[in-house]
């Protein structure tokens, strides 16, 4: 775990020095989906400060097992996120950062009322490839739908987040990140009382690129913890 940490550590350090920018500037979320609460427990002591887990039922179980973490370990929410689910998404999930909905975006919002939860930060799920099969808005409508979700009175919009072709060259990545990269600039300019701050981009297979292209936070499964058991 520590060798593959000091790896991963020391290759975002290069994407960030060949793009000119802070390596501090880049964070590792581990991604546990699919990894028992014990490597959870691992990612916490090797100084990880949050995981991203896919499904709330898998989360939900491990934070009973992990109890005695307590508040050293935020969980993120990164996999499409069902409305029927969103009240539990509240109550567990430090950071929601696949909102790809204004539907969903006002379902959280009107959860985190009901329980007393003064704002959940969340990241707004941007489709920069253009593939039906992922989530998010398209980058045309992304301004507007941040718009809309930045207004609601219980969340806090952080930023954006994309994710990439499983199959692309080097050229098609570079465009796709660059393309969120340019939607969050925009998004900055012409939004008032958007953070902006975070830009969640880049997973196991083409994080170097994001960062390259600035991503604030990359999302690595495999890449920190190796293969997932069957």
């Amino acid at each position: 775990m520590n060798e593959r940490a000091a790896g991963v550590r020391a290759a975002v350090a290069e994407a960030a020095a060949r793009a000119g920018r802070d390596p501090e500037s880049v964070d590792v979320l581990p991604v546990t989906k699919g990894f028992p609460a014990s490597v959870v427990r691992l990612v916490a002591r090797a100084g990880f400060s949050a995981v991203g887990e896919n499904r709330v039922d898998e989360a939900e179980a491990k934070q009973r097992v992990l109890d005695e973490l307590g508040s050293s370990l935020a969980w993120h929410m990164i996999g499409h996120l069902q409305r029927n689910k969103s009240a539990r998404a509240v109550a567990l999930f430090e950071r929601i950062d696949s909102v790809d909905s204004v539907r969903l975006a006002r379902r959280l919002s009107a959860e985190a009322e009901s329980i007393g939860r003064v704002e959940v930060p969340v990241l707004v799920q941007v489709n920069a490839s253009g593939e039906a099969s992922k989530g998010g808005f398209d980058v045309s409508a992304a301004v507007e739908a941040v718009e809309t979700i930045t207004a609601l009175p219980h969340l806090s919009v952080r930023g954006l987040m994309t994710m990439a072709p499983f199959e692309a060259s080097h050229a098609e990545l570079h465009a796709v990140f660059g393309r969120t990269r340019v939607c969050l600039e925009t998004c900055r300019k012409r939004l008032a009382g958007f953070d902006g701050s975070e830009l969640s981009m880049g997973m196991s297979g083409d994080f170097e690129i994001a960062v390259e292209e600035g991503a604030t936070q990359v999302r690595l499964g495999t890449a920190l913890l190796g293969e997932r058991p069957d």
